[in-house]
């Protein structure tokens, strides 16, 4: 599975790269903390395999990176994506890394 660190998100973000990010939290951590793109619950993603671009890169993430991970795994396993990365520590390490005042819960 592919990875992105933390940092080479905020590099996507500075240098405004076309990318799609997809937050699979649930809503109620969505609301206490967020770093932009789509919400998409893990329990509803295969619902939305279509928002899901297969035409640039993908930054999937959670809140530490396990449930993203298996998100895309099953993705690349069921649907055969293949421009998928998941974000390396996911919110908490964003918080940590790059942005302390995004809430950690």
């Amino acid at each position: 599975m592919k990875e992105i660190t933390v940092i080479e998100l905020k590099q996507k973000f500075n240098n405004k790269e076309d990318f799609q990010l997809i937050d699979v939290r649930e809503q109620y951590e969505f609301d206490i903390a967020q770093i932009g793109g789509t919400l998409i619950p893990m329990g509803e993603i295969m619902d939305h395999i279509f928002e899901i671009s297969r035409d640039k890169t993908v930054v999937i993430h959670c809140r530490s990176g396990k449930r993203s991970a298996g998100v895309i795994m099953a993705l690349e396993q069921q649907h055969g994506f293949t421009n998928l990365y998941n974000l390396r520590g996911g919110i908490l390490a964003y918080s940590d890394e790059v942005d302390i005042s995004i809430p950690k819960y």
